[in-house]
């Protein structure tokens, strides 16, 4: 322990005892018998190291064991997942089986009633066909008469039918009119302003002819009175006659002088008028020249007159003024000398409230209030403008969609009612505030309002006119909830029919309680209560179960 203190680093003391020291450590190893020391120690080393590398090989091997055991976990685990998938799949196959049977029992128990159903209606129909055996024979006679009368009834109907056929051409040609004579109507309305322009100045000049005639007659009764009053043979008339003629003709020729020499007056005095209007700007020019040095003039002797009464007032007088002037002294050196003294004046500050400088701020606000106020103008200027393009474009738009859904309606409204005709037309003559009717007319039927229609007829002109808008605006799949209620079989096949048609570029989702819309169906899903309070969802493919009926 005291050579210890003088070990460096690396350097250790053994002492026989079995005592190990170090700088910084102390071990002591007790033999449990008295002669046991170094070479036990020894001994028991190479043991250890005997014993170690046994170990080690055993480590060894347990790691070989370990990894082996790994592989086959990995492998496990992998036939583990592989396992559950199937279990998965067959889970889902069951679920699907399940399923599967659900809507087998479902249609099963739909059968049996359907069957039960028709085993009532064979009955009934037997009772009835045995009614029916009994009304024959009366039936035949009556068959006979109605045969007879059929006859009858087919020619009528022959010519109720041309006689349709020629009111329908005529009502198209009438509409076509109507169509031609509302254009014309317009042209007219158009032709009527100028006609009304031409009558006025037509009026006018009438009124001028009138006056001249009227003129003319005073004129000719003159000249009657002159003849009855005249006195003279008829040959010294006709001699004046001649002379008068032949002053007429000498007349005439000085009157066409005149008339030239007139047209050359006119001409010259359009040209004298001309140089007195450019005299008149010229006189107008000097005259405003002259009101402005009136003004100026005005304006120095109201200056004068001011400034000889500043000078009263201050007491002097401008004669002495002028004569004790310096000689040399100009007016630009005495504003300079004013505009100092101004200076120094309003350097010392604003002593009339402060007037100049709200008058400054005032103007500032009033330059910014007309500053707003151009915008304002300006963006209603740009807002008028963007209304009256959206009326434009929204009035082209319009008339557009109107005509093709019109003519859209007039094709469906036959298929759907199979015949009649329908229409859309406007209420108005603004397309922006107008109205839209729709006229319909199913065969067979005149009517003038839709509330003579029944129920069902206007819930088929409802499905024309919706599926008219939808083929100018499709979508992706269209629903339709219970549109059949109202309709009778016959109107459902032909909306079945429709729904079919359009079926090739729309997906149609429909709900409906009719037997004959759920066999034109692609695809039936129902929701049915097999246990009592347990909804459940049945889908029916109809192709796959057409063909389970059939094998």
């Amino acid at each position: 322990m005291v050579l210890r203190n003088q070990l460096t680093a690396g350097q250790s003391l053994i002492s026989r005892d079995g005592y190990w020291v170090g700088p910084h450590f102390l071990r002591v190893r007790r033999a449990s018998e008295a002669e046991s020391g170094v070479l036990a120690r020894g001994q028991e080393i190479q043991r250890l190291g005997l014993e170690r590398e046994e170990r080690e090989a055993t480590v060894e091997t347990l790691e070989t064991q370990l990894q082996n055991l790994r592989a086959q976990q990995r492998q496990q685990e992998n036939g583990r997942e592989h396992l559950r998938r199937l279990l998965q799949d067959e889970a889902r196959q069951q679920g699907e089986l399940k399923a599967q049977l659900s809507a087998g029992k479902a249609k099963v128990e739909q059968l049996t009633l359907r069957r039960t159903r028709l085993d009532e209606e064979l009955v009934e129909l037997g009772e009835q066909r045995a009614l029916e055996h009994e009304s024959i024979g009366e039936a035949r006679l009556q068959l006979q008469e109605a045969l007879d009368s059929m006859a009858l009834d087919t020619e009528q109907r022959e010519l109720l039918l041309a006689q349709r056929d020629s009111l329908r051409e005529r009502l198209d040609r009438v509409r076509q009119e109507a169509r031609q004579h509302k254009d014309h109507a317009h042209q007219l309305a158009v032709r009527l302003g100028s006609l009304k322009a031409q009558h006025d100045s037509t009026r006018q000049a009438l009124e001028r002819l009138e006056m001249q005639s009227e003129r003319l007659t005073e004129k000719r009764e003159q000249l009657s009175l002159n003849l009855e009053e005249g006195e003279a043979p008829l040959e010294e008339l006709r001699l004046k006659l001649e002379e008068l003629l032949d002053k007429r003709m000498t007349v005439d020729e000085e009157l066409k002088t005149a008339q030239i020499a007139l047209e050359d007056a006119d001409r010259e005095l359009r040209e004298a008028e001309k140089r007195r209007n450019q005299a008149e700007q010229q006189s107008q020019l000097i005259r405003g020249q002259l009101e402005q040095q009136r003004m100026e003039w005005q304006a120095l002797t109201v200056r004068r007159k001011a400034l000889e009464d500043q000078l009263l007032e201050d007491g002097y007088d401008l004669h002495g003024v002028l004569a004790t002037l310096v000689a040399g002294a100009n007016e630009k050196d005495a504003e300079e000398e004013l505009e100092r003294i101004a200076a120094r004046i309003q350097r010392l500050g604003a002593i009339n409230l402060a007037a100049i400088d709200e008058y400054q701020q005032q103007s500032e606000r009033k330059r910014y209030l007309d500053a707003q106020n151009d915008d304002l103008v300006e963006a209603l200027d740009t807002l008028e403008n963007v209304i009256r393009k959206i009326d434009k474009e929204t009035r082209n738009r319009f008339k557009d969609t109107f005509d093709q859904i019109n003519g859209g309606l007039q094709a469906l409204f036959p298929k759907v009612f199979g015949g009649g005709s329908a229409y859309l037309e406007l209420t108005g003559e603004d397309l922006l505030d107008t109205g839209v009717t729709i006229m319909a007319r199913p065969p067979g039927k005149k009517n003038s309002t839709i509330h003579l229609l029944s129920g069902g007829e206007k819930a088929l002109t409802a499905l024309a006119l919706v599926f008219a808008i939808f083929k100018l605006n499709p979508a992706p799949f269209c629903m339709l909830d219970e549109v059949d209620a109202p309709l009778d079989d016959a109107n459902v096949g032909r909306y079945a029919r429709l729904v079919k048609e359009m079926s090739q570029t729309v997906q149609f989702i429909y709900i409906t309680h009719n037997k004959i819309a759920m066999e034109m169906a692609d695809q039936l899903m129902g929701v049915t209560m097999h246990e009592p309070g347990c909804s459940r969802l049945v889908a029916v493919d109809v192709e796959e179960a057409m063909a389970m009926v059939d094998a």
